[in-house]
């Protein structure tokens, strides 16, 4: 049977189909979105809570473990993390990969829902999700400054603007504001007029409340049947201003007002003083744009960039909008790099197969079958929803070499018959049917090579998978082409070769071809006959060609076992951001100051163009930073292409001069794992039953690993440096003063918690009060002897009558009840009738609609009875946490680490574990890798197995095609030296076996074999159809393939040359992978050329011969 019959006495059929494929794969081309990496993150979504001045130990016990009870049993979760700071919690979950992020976030509202009961009653507002990665760095940094706005304002506008049209773009998880928080007004509280006074802080806190009441009136009907209306009742709308709340009357004293001015400083501020944003040593606005796990990143980006214009006219003239750091421009470069380079391998391999078949139209066959089986890839991706991204258009590029195989095979043997007088149509015809199985063998054993890879797991596993599908499809349309379109070309465009040929003609391009086919024949001629002879040679000593064989499968087993072994290679596209580490009790101002030297050091640098940090708002004692660097060229070093990890190398000395600050600077990379974020790029996680025993082994083990030299940036979140005042409370003199521990509490809060106590509504935002003491009256802990409590007084029928009043211990919580320091008679008599009820009732909410409202009085009408916290309370200081971690519902602790130049992160992880050894911990501390080492891990414990399995799958594939059980292992003996190429070449260059270099390994695995494949198929049919001995038959097999076997390995070598020349953005991604194949098949092709005929002959000994074998060979076949 032949296949190709039908296409060849059919042309323009034929034609129109091959049009119809490249005019398909062109318009998903211009369909296909683009992207740096294919779509391989978790689906991890983001819960977060607030609660202004709560301790992290109160929000990890009272928030943080409610949420992860009921969030821990969603279905999908493989990694729960949370973090607990000051005011703040955020739980981190991660989805398996094949988990819909639409319906993981329908379970998350769920969870949240059914957790709510156990949250606290001061807990504002529910906490809310973000369908985004917390530890991934945002892909887009805007920047919002103005020379004539403070930043409350711009922050504002930024809020009411920009945030919420920017969360309206499809693609964007979340919009982080820095810098900055949004207006308030803060009523700074003076203690000692108040408790002169007799006014509890929960008293003004009940009056301010009560002023912005924000309650539905209702309606007055008036009017007849013909002329009734309906009137809607309104009041004036609470005040937005301070100037509103100063004249605020909060109580009664001697008959006169007590207004707010009179207590309090009221002024117009900010909700969070303690935060700063920074853009090129400018105080600014950050805003921190993150994408969702599925989204498509230049897609998003293009849409932000198109929003942009619209968000500069909405807002006010004098704020400027500037984006700080785009990632998506290098990641356009990255992409736009490896398309110059798929068209730089097409190039190269039309030349070759030029210079080999030394005929214009003989070239011009296989770049047609080339180019449109690569565009008719570019369909086969637009149907399965892949992008344009670096590893599918590495893909494309090194199928550059693959696809052409095919052509080159079909063609070869066509012009072979050509050469022998055929008929052009006949020898299309001949030729095709003689290789087509060839082919076939050659395609679907390359396919099957990635069969298994398409089962693994994780990460990596989604990278291969879109790698793989992408070459296969490339391969596959590969087969048919040339098995269709080849043929017919053939049939059309070559030449009859005549004996007795007319002389060429004499232009001057006829002859420099002419001279050049000469010099191409004759280089053919002189290496066809020195491989006629080594072949002789290795044919009569075949057991010294198997040992030198044995001795390359050694080497390969020792140089696989000896190599360094990375993850995934290090990305540098010219940006870099930094965590900051101080002293988690540092203030705010400090920090600030700290920050601002930190980015005045990065600025002064020759290859950085913009930085932008923020510090505050997050866990103490940090912040972020980050900086893009000069486009290539215009930076320090060499022709001005100094890398990113250079400049950090240099910035980091200068960096750690700040006393009091650490600077962890790393270069972004795309692909991020985990959902815990971390200083420094590889994580060890510790996990314990106590937080005694994990503080002490944390510090141990982060001690220990700063000493190890392949480890740097060494960085742990065990931040208990923090400075607490403890408050101890002698509970019975607390109860015996009338003293509830709820009254403590809030006394405390509403005096040093920044404690949000009403809520103003605005036409487009919702703007808080702020209550709290005045910064001068709070400036060391020696202030607590300055709070007074109120106690709770019950009164009896004879106490009420006589004027006194008793205190019991165990009242209801409450506050503000009134006092005994009667003005006079009348007054006196009034105040305690209405505080027996209050008592009573157990007191009375100044705004019920609000929840945590207060219990104290809107007006205070008499003194209440004050008790000084230091009555019942003895102070102290002591070391906390500033933040507390979660993995899991455990307590945990994360290192973080970077490597040293030249370390692999197989070596970075011996010297982790290695460390943990020499410290010895017990048994109730665990500790594992995380991210993206826990993930390398896995992969290289894969590896092994995938490459056993890749083996496996292609003798099965083989043993098919050749009905017979010894001949596909004879295939199988060139894949050592291939591996002993890659190896060599890896370890000659100084580069590591990662991700990327054992997608190479995949590859020489199919490549490798062709040139088994070419040499068995015909060997094994000259036996069958002609009766030829294995000698005879395998010694023709070689001669006569030795020039499409030169060609095909050729064009596959220049194919992957510029991957591994490695230049422009992306690089360090294609490099390993072109020095893997290039290495692989330079040692094949000098290996195996000798060593499968031997093996041949030798396997042939023991293959079984059975009558009737002969209708197997396609000569009988035909």
């Amino acid at each position: 049977m032949n296949l190709s019959r039908p296409f060849i006495e059919r042309p323009i059929a034929t034609v129109l189909l091959t049009i119809g494929i490249a005019l398909a794969g062109i318009a998903a081309y211009l369909l296909l979105p683009v992207a740096r990496l294919p779509s391989v993150d978790f689906p991890v979504i983001s819960v977060s809570a607030n609660m202004p001045g709560a301790s992290p130990a109160d929000m990890a016990r009272t928030v943080a473990t409610p949420l992860e009870r009921t969030l821990g049993t969603i279905a999908g979760v493989n990694e729960m993390t949370s973090f607990s700071g000051t005011g703040s919690t955020r739980v981190t979950l991660q989805f398996d990969l094949n988990r819909n992020i639409d319906s993981a976030a329908r379970d998350v509202q769920a969870a949240i829902n059914a957790a709510r009961v156990d949250l606290p009653a001061n807990l504002r507002s529910n906490p809310t999700y973000r369908k985004r990665n917390p530890a991934s760095q945002p892909f887009m940094i805007l920047a919002l400054t103005s020379k004539t706005r403070t930043p409350g304002q711009i922050y504002d506008a930024v809020s009411n603007i920009v945030s919420q049209r920017l969360l309206q773009v499809e693609g964007v998880g979340d919009v982080e504001l820095g810098g900055g928080s949004l207006p308030a007004v803060r009523v700074q509280l003076n203690p000692f007029a108040l408790n002169e006074l007799g006014i509890s802080g929960d008293d003004v806190r009940a009056a301010i409340q009560a002023n912005n009441a924000n309650r539905p009136k209702g309606a007055v009907d008036v009017g007849g049947m013909e002329d009734g209306r309906a009137l809607q009742v309104l009041t004036p709308a609470p005040g937005l201003r301070a100037a509103d709340y100063r004249n605020m009357i909060i109580a009664l004293r001697n008959q006169q007002e007590v207004r707010l001015q009179d207590v309090a400083q009221v002024i117009d501020s900010v909700q969070d003083t303690r935060t700063r944003g920074m853009f090129n040593g400018q105080p600014a606005i950050v805003v921190n744009i993150t994408q969702q796990p599925d989204a498509n990143l230049i897609a998003t980006a293009n849409s932000i960039d198109k929003l942009l214009p619209q968000l500069r006219a909405q807002l006010p003239q004098d704020i400027n909008l500037d984006v700080a750091i785009d990632r998506t421009g290098s990641v356009r470069a990255s992409v736009l790099e490896v398309e110059i380079t798929l068209v730089i391998a097409v190039l190269l391999v039309v030349v070759v197969v030029g210079l080999f078949l030394r005929n214009v139209r003989a070239a011009v066959i296989p770049a047609v079958a080339t180019v449109v089986s690569l565009l008719g890839t570019f369909g086969v991706m637009y149907l399965l929803g892949y992008s344009l991204n670096n590893l599918t258009l590495m893909a494309l590029t090194v199928a550059t070499g693959f696809v052409v195989d095919d052509a080159i095979v079909v063609l070869e043997n066509i012009s072979r018959h050509l050469e022998m007088g055929q008929s052009r149509k006949q020898a299309a015809l001949q030729g095709a049917r003689e290789v087509g199985f060839t082919v076939l063998t050659i395609s679907v054993s390359l396919v099957a090579v990635f069969i298994p890879l398409l089962f693994m797991g994780g990460q990596a596993g989604r990278l291969f998978r879109e790698f793989a599908v992408t070459l296969s499809a490339a391969v596959m349309i590969s087969l048919v082409i040339s098995l269709t379109t080849t043929p017919m070309l053939c049939a059309m465009l070559l030449r009859k070769q005549h004996g007795d040929a007319a002389p060429p003609r004499q232009s001057v391009a006829s002859r420099l071809r002419a001279r050049l086919g000469g010099w191409a024949r004759g280089g053919e001629a002189v290496m066809m006959k020195g491989y006629a002879s080594a072949l002789d040679w290795a044919l009569a000593s075949p057991w010294l060609v198997v040992l030198v064989l044995l001795v390359v499968v050694g080497l390969n087993g020792y140089l696989f076992t000896h190599i360094t072994k990375g993850f995934f290679p290090e990305q540098d596209n010219g940006q870099m951001t930094g965590g900051l580490r101080a002293d988690q009790s540092i203030s705010s101002t400090a920090l600030a100051d700290k920050l601002q030297q930190a980015i005045d050091i990065v600025r002064a640098d020759p290859a950085v163009a913009t930085v932008v940090g923020f510090a505050g708002g997050g866990g103490a004692g940090g912040g972020f930073m980050a900086a893009a660097l000069k486009p290539l060229g215009q930076r320090s070093g060499p022709e001005g292409r100094e890398s990113t990890r250079q400049v950090i190398n240099r910035l980091r000395p200068q960096l750690n001069q700040i006393t009091g600050l650490r600077v962890f600077m790393n270069p972004v990379q795309e692909l991020r794992m985990g959902g815990r974020s971390s200083n420094s790029t590889y994580q060890y996680t510790l996990k314990a039953d106590n937080a005694a025993d994990l503080k002490a082994w944390t510090l141990k083990l982060s001690a220990r690993m700063k000493q190890m030299e392949p480890l740097t940036d060494v960085d742990d979140d065990q931040s208990d440096n923090g400075v607490e005042t403890f408050v101890q409370v002698d509970r019975n003199k607390a109860a015996e003063l009338g003293v509830s521990l709820a009254s403590i509490d809030a006394a405390l809060y509403n005096a040093f918690g920044q404690r949000q106590v009403a809520t103003m509504y605005a036409d487009l935002n919702q703007y808080a009060v702020v209550m709290e003491w005045a910064p001068r009256n709070a400036q060391s802990p020696i202030a607590l002897r300055d709070v007074y409590v109120p106690a709770k007084r019950v009164s009896t029928t004879t106490a009420a009558s006589a004027g006194t009043s008793t205190f019991v211990a165990g009242s209801a919580s409450g506050t503000g009840a009134g006092g005994t320091s009667a003005l006079n008679s009348s007054s006196a008599t009034t105040a305690s009738a209405s505080t027996s009820a209050s008592a009573t009732t157990g007191g009375s909410s100044a705004n019920p609609a609000l929840r945590n409202a207060s219990t104290g009085q809107p007006i205070s009408v008499s003194p209440a009875n004050m008790v000084p916290l230091s009555a019942f309370a003895t102070f102290s200081e002591r070391s906390v946490p500033t933040s507390v971690w979660h993995d899991g519902g455990e307590l945990s602790s994360t290192l973080s680490f970077n490597l040293a130049d030249g370390v692999s992160l197989e070596q970075g992880r011996a010297a982790v574990l290695q460390a943990e050894s020499d410290i010895g911990m017990p048994n109730n501390v665990r500790g594992a890798f995380a991210g993206a080492a826990a993930a390398a891990q896995q992969t290289e414990s894969q590896q092994t197995v995938l490459i056993v399995a890749a083996i496996v799958v292609i003798y099965i594939v083989l043993g098919i095609l050749y009905e017979s059980l010894i001949h596909p292992v004879t295939v199988l003996t060139t894949l050592p030296s291939a591996g002993f190429g890659a190896a060599l070449s890896l370890l000659a260059l100084k580069m590591e076996f990662s991700i990327m270099a054992l997608i190479g390994v995949f590859l020489l695995i199919g490549i490798v074999k062709k040139n088994a494949i070419l040499i068995i198929d015909f060997a094994l049919d000259a036996e069958r159809a002609r009766g030829l001995t294995a000698v005879q038959a395998v010694r023709e097999a070689c001669l006569l393939r030795f020039r499409p076997i030169l060609m095909t390995t050729l064009a596959a070598g220049l194919g992957a040359l510029p991957l591994a020349i490695g230049f422009g953005q992306g690089s360090e991604l294609r490099q390993p992978l072109g020095v893997t194949i290039i290495g692989g098949l330079v040692a094949s092709q000098l290996l195996t050329l000798l060593t499968t005929p031997v093996v041949y002959v030798l396997l042939d000994k023991l293959r079984r011969r059975h009558d009737g074998e002969a209708h197997l060979a396609r000569a009988v076949a035909a």
